[in-house]
């Protein structure tokens, strides 16, 4: 069975000069698959010239808005963003994966808690879904958003926070830092730095009274803020981010070199499940468990290969693995077993994973 669905483009609004917001409908039959819970995303696929190319791209939308909605940022050199932004229009279908992703806490809607959100450019899209479902299903929870941008005309989504902010008044309070533009507050303009943001965890934000943080971001920055929560007492696990891109450049394939005695150390079997169906499959050295797979012709889920999307989020049941990198995955979620395939190459002979788990 195919992971990918069309989806029909109903509406197109330019947001930014680089940004579209895009609304999706899939087919009947796939509306229940195209539920989703806030802070989830999309895998897009589309043929560039014979050359395959998946983008994830966050909701936007409420749980409760009763619409499927991606925000879209132009990149430069960005294939499909540069095609959604200048050629996509209303009629016209995309492929993409149902909604998956862990950026989010569970709603609570009898709670009384506290959310921050930390943005970044683009970051805005998964924690503008999360807040609008907050305040719309958790009628006493309150929401302070910081997104950092570098002028007004950069700011994403803005006549939607301004709505937001005039709808959930007294519960939801917006604060814009500018990277370029000059604001009446010095705090609120330059680079979101450790002592910008100590200072708003000083005056403007009690990190005592912080139930739940959300980052999503540029590496640094989200690293930079993770830091200094921490360093004011907020637990670890009351913060989740999500990354919108890995600062690691692209890799190309490693050259084939002849094998030698010490590659057979390398080498592992993975029994791999997908879909109920299971293989058994013989892993070269240096490759990773998404590359064997794809070797083998098994259709596993993935998108980024940079280990920030957690597309290819697989759970070992047998073995042990290196990841080399990890953006994108909780500390529970890896001591339950869950793994980027994309990511881990075999530390043991014999692996046992599953992608249905």
């Amino acid at each position: 069975m195919s992971r990918f669905h069309a989806l029909t483009v109903t509406e197109i609004i330019p947001d930014t000069r680089d940004s579209v917001i895009v609304t999706l409908k899939p087919a009947p039959e796939a509306t229940d698959l195209f539920r989703f819970t806030q802070g989830q995303y999309l895998t897009f696929r589309r043929d560039f010239d014979g050359h395959e190319v998946r983008r994830c791209y966050s909701i936007c939308a409420g749980t409760e808005d009763g619409d499927l909605k991606v925000g879209i940022k132009r990149v430069d050199g960005g294939a499909f963003s540069c095609w959604a932004n200048e050629n996509l229009k209303t009629g016209d279908t995309v492929e993409a994966m149902p909604p998956v992703g862990s950026f989010f806490a569970p709603i609570e809607p009898e709670s009384t808690r506290f959310y921050v959100g930390f943005a970044g450019g683009s970051g805005i899209t998964p924690i503008l879904s999360i807040m609008k479902t907050v305040l719309a299903r958790e009628p006493h929870s309150t929401f302070t958003l910081v997104y950092a941008n570098r002028q007004v005309s950069s700011i994403m989504f803005r006549e939607d926070l301004e709505d937001l902010k005039n709808r959930y008044l007294g519960r939801l309070q917006i604060v814009h830092i500018l990277k370029s533009d000059a604001q009446e507050t010095e705090l609120f303009s330059g680079r979101v730095d450790e002592e910008k943001v100590n200072e708003l965890l000083e005056t403007l934000i009690d990190p005592q009274d912080i139930d739940l943080t959300f980052l999503c971001g540029p590496h640094g920055m989200m690293d930079t803020i993770r830091r200094c929560l921490e360093g004011h007492g907020v637990e670890p696990d009351r913060i989740k981010h999500e990354l919108f891109k890995s600062d690691q450049p692209g890799r190309l394939p490693e050259k084939k070199r002849p094998k030698t005695a010490s590659d057979k150390d390398r080498e592992a079997d993975l029994s791999l499940t997908l879909d109920g169906t299971t293989r058994d499959i013989h892993m070269e050295a240096g490759e990773t468990i998404l590359e064997a797979a794809h070797r083998h012709s098994v259709d596993a889920p993935y998108s980024c290969c940079a280990g920030v999307c957690s597309t290819c989020r697989g759970k070992l049941l047998e073995g042990e693995v290196e990841m080399a990198a990890n953006h994108a995955l909780e500390d529970d979620e890896i001591r339950d077993g869950y793994i980027l395939t994309c990511q881990s190459r075999p530390l043991s002979k014999r692996l046992v994973l599953t992608y249905d788990a």
